[in-house]
Formats: structure tokens, sequence, C-alpha cells
């Protein structure tokens, strides 16, 4: 389970999904400067309903906050471990 999604506008925006040791789901965003950050996922929810998410966020000029907007618009539950 590892799905990456890189900005298609030409930006260095990456989002990304990995099993963390215990096997619960990360999502990683790196903005390919100097900004990275690491959420773990809390709410029971499919890796292609995070896919979905992850890919309408990265199209977005300002990702972060889209993803944000994705993940409350669904009611998913996540917790910063890095960033």
């Amino acid at each position: 389970m590892q799905k990456t999604f890189h900005s298609p506008s030409g930006g260095v925006d990456y989002l990304g999904l990995r099993q963390d040791r215990v096997g619960g789901t990360e999502i990683v965003y790196d903005d390919g400067v100097a900004r990275r950050k690491v959420w773990r996922v809390r709410s029971a929810v499919s890796d292609r309903a995070l896919g979905d998410i992850l890919r309408t966020a990265v199209n977005q000029s300002r990702v972060v906050p889209a993803l944000y907007a994705e993940l409350r618009k669904r009611s998913i539950a996540v917790e910063t471990v890095a960033g």
C-alpha cells in the first residue's frame, strides 16, 4: 500500500500514503524545499478513499489547506506525527 501523488502543474509538491511500523496508515507531505509533514490517520477509511483525497488535494494550488478540507469534508481524523 504505497500511493504517491505529485503536483501536475510542474510544482514539486508531493503527497503520499505509507504504513507505519505497527500497520497504521500515514499521510506524508513534502514541498520539495523546506516543509515535510506526516499525519497518522485515526479514522477507519479505505486506501482508495485516501488516494482520492490525496489526488484532489495535490491538484490544488495550496495543497495542505486542500488536504485538510478534503479530510474534514469526509470526517476523517488525523493526528500530526512530524512537521
